[in-house]
């Protein structure tokens, strides 16, 4: 079999997977699609130097039809507050653009290292869930926007939405959870999108990367990933209403903790 094709395939049934668990579980599909890229694209020639640059760059690039129908879907809801979005935006937009030239000057290993890390505490927080909800009040414009600089460029440089850093801030200082998340909803739609831009910038010169890709992003692994997990995001969130969701996100978090150490130890 060719090796696109077989890499388009496979992306095809990750993809059905990440879309399931991610209505299911509440979860970024970046946690399952990166580890998953970075042992699907040797497939097609990537050598290690580049490969965990595309493989979270294609991560965040998948994100942004899924942020979408869910910042939709939110914002049907009134579950947006937009005020926050005036100390912010700029905020996500710079710290987003820059991320794909700042994991230029991370090399391939650290990069996966760090995601590694990112994973096991991500683990942990599934298997031990915490609401922070409290009275306190918005922090100074000043302290929002850099807030939002850093939380998008972590998010950007992991090829993840950056809810699962943003809901425990805003909850922390007094925003109700729905509005928490339906602004994480929208906000990581434009941390997907402009990190997005910023990676197709970072690599447009790289010489060595394989055909069909632009940028850091390779299309033909996007477009298998996206083409399942739009459709099958609402099957999850339909068996979301009657499966054990905290069994499952307590053996979804054992995954991610071998999942983690596999990275950490073999790479």
């Amino acid at each position: 079999m060719d090796p696109i094709i077989q890499v388009v395939s496979i992306c095809l049934l990750f993809g059905a997977l990440i879309g399931f668990l991610a209505g299911l579980l509440g979860i970024g599909g970046g946690l399952i699609a990166v580890p998953a890229l970075l042992s699907i694209l040797p497939l097609v020639g990537f050598s290690h130097g580049f490969l965990p640059h595309v493989a979270i760059a294609t991560s965040l690039a998948a994100i942004i039809l899924t942020g979408l129908s869910s910042a939709i879907s939110h914002q049907k809801r009134d579950n947006i507050p937009w005020f926050l979005f005036k100390p912010m935006l700029p905020g996500f937009v710079m710290g987003s653009l820059c991320a794909g030239f700042i994991s230029e000057k991370i090399s391939a290993g650290a990069l996966q290292q760090i995601f590694a890390v990112f994973v096991l505490l991500m683990a942990v927080k599934m298997a031990f869930p915490f609401k922070a909800e409290s009275q306190r009040k918005l922090p100074h414009f000043l302290v929002l926007l850099m807030t939002a600089i850093v939380i998008s460029i972590i998010a950007a440089l992991l090829g993840i939405g950056g809810s699962v850093l943003l809901v425990p801030f805003l909850t922390f200082f007094g925003i109700q959870m729905r509005y928490a998340i339906g602004f994480s909803a929208a906000s990581g739609l434009l941390i997907a999108s402009f990190g997005s831009v910023g990676y197709v910038l970072a690599g447009w010169d790289v010489h060595g990367l394989p055909q069909f890709t632009l940028g850091y992003i390779y299309i033909p692994a996007l477009l298998g990933i996206v083409s399942t997990s739009v459709l099958i995001a609402p099957l999850g969130a339909k068996a979301a209403s009657t499966w054990r969701t905290d069994i499952l996100k307590r053996l979804f978090a054992l995954l991610l903790v071998i999942i983690g150490l596999k990275l950490v130890l073999v790479g």
